[in-house]
């Protein structure tokens, strides 16, 4: 055991003094080694493992001549390969595909294929171009004799090809079977051309104008959603409205039955308003009717002042005496002031989008690409301007999509002001 502790002593190193302990780790291997005074190769890590050579005998090589498919010249060559591979075919060959270009007689020409703007010398020589350049048109276009026949471009020798083709394929099919005819359109082929080529001579002028398009477009599109998302909040807003009024008549008119006090005290104490959902305390022990009426976290800050301005307004106490009465008229009080509140914001939010609008058009009736406006907002032929949705929803959504510009800070500072000076007046003061 002595000796074992000697020399485990004598193979541990110690950490130089400020030296950090992962640059003393790069020092040394996973053996704890001490680092070598000179580089050197270890055959540890991820280096390529070098190959092994057995003691078989080498496959022999030779050198022998073949001859290439691909060619009809007959030509012979000579390479170096394996003696079990001699007499076989040359394996490149395989690449070699070619295009199936149909033959047509003297008959089919004259009885299917003949057309006054080709002839058949030129037909041929056509075909004979695309079998030798496997229907490169490119090629076969820069390859056409245009001395000897007419002037044609790649879309007209295309459109010559593939008719012929179509023509030889109904022909030579048999009754019952489904063919797969190509077509070539040639018309659209040159409009495609011709756009591309706009496309590629445009301006720096006209690239920076389609952007600045596009950019437009996105605005456009943010803001319909935008609208689109107000007139849904608004909907919901003029639902709940209703639906708290029919519940409140159908209370008034409701008989009162005088029930046990066992069932008086299963309902809830707090009613489900559409204005605040005050939270519903269902945890055991004791509670205070006061927690009943303290607002939920949900509404904001300023719905709050609001609210407290409107209650001093109607002349109502902030903290009454909370009795069971007394707290389910509270809130349900509050409720409708919050629902009224809201309302009073969206009105203010739609009565400033409606001047702004009319301003708009107005600005277009005087440029001349609408009619103008009456006095009263109507247009010559009895219809109302802004105002009419019967007929004019879609075009009215136009103009402003079209028109309309993104509101600047200062327009939306007042927006904003606008709103909170016509929810804060009081219930009485409403339009």
């Amino acid at each position: 055991q002595k000796k074992s502790k000697k020399s485990s002593e004598t193979l541990t190193f110690k950490r130089p003094e400020g030296m950090h302990r992962e640059v003393y780790a790069l020092l040394y291997s996973d053996k704890k080694d001490a680092p070598p005074l000179l580089p050197s190769d270890t055959t540890q890590g991820y280096r390529t493992v070098k190959a092994k050579l057995g003691s078989k005998k080498v496959r022999p090589w030779k050198w022998m001549p073949f001859t290439n498919p691909a060619r009809k010249d007959g030509a012979m060559f000579y390479h170096w390969r394996r003696a079990a591979e001699e007499g076989k075919d040359y394996p490149f060959a395989r690449f070699n595909k070619t295009v199936q270009v149909p033959v047509y007689s003297e008959q089919e020409y004259q009885m299917y294929l003949h057309d006054d703007a080709w002839t058949k010398a030129e037909t041929d020589h056509l075909f004979d171009l695309a079998r030798r350049f496997d229907l490169r048109f490119v090629v076969i276009h820069d390859r056409y004799d245009h001395q000897q026949f007419k002037k044609r471009s790649v879309e007209d020798l295309k459109e010559r090809y593939y008719h012929i083709c179509a023509k030889l394929a109904n022909i030579r099919a048999a009754p019952g079977t489904d063919l797969k005819i190509p077509v070539f359109d040639a018309g659209h082929e040159r409009r495609r051309k011709e756009q591309l080529e706009r496309l590629y001579n445009r301006t720096p002028e006209q690239v920076a104008e389609e952007e600045y398009l596009i950019q437009e477009l996105r605005k456009i599109e943010t803001r319909k959603k935008e609208r689109e998302k107000r007139t849904q909040d608004l909907q919901k807003l003029i639902t709940a409205a209703d639906t708290t009024t029919e519940q409140r008549r159908a209370e008034r008119k409701a008989p009162k039955k005088k029930l046990p006090q066992k069932k008086e005290t299963e309902k809830p104490a707090v009613p489900e308003t559409a204005g605040i959902k005050f939270p519903d305390f269902k945890s055991a022990g004791v509670t205070l009717r006061s927690q009943r009426m303290k607002l939920p976290s949900s509404v904001g800050q300023k719905k709050i002042k609001a609210l407290e301005q409107m209650l001093m307004e109607l002349g109502v106490d902030l903290n009454p005496m909370p009795t069971e009465e007394i707290v389910q008229m509270f809130n349900e009080l509050r409720s409708d002031l919050v629902l009224l509140y809201e309302l009073k914001q969206a009105f203010a939010n739609c009565e400033y989008e409606l001047q702004m609008l009319r301003h708009r058009y107005e600005a277009l009736a005087k440029a001349g690409s609408i009619g103008p406006l009456s006095a009263e907002g109507a247009h010559p032929d009895g219809q109302t301007g802004l105002g009419v949705e019967e007929g004019k929803g879609d075009a009215k959504d136009q103009i402003i999509d079209v028109v309309g510009a993104p509101l600047t800070p200062n327009s939306v500072r007042r927006k904003v002001g606008a709103a909170e000076q016509g929810a804060l007046r009081s219930p009485t003061q409403m339009p």
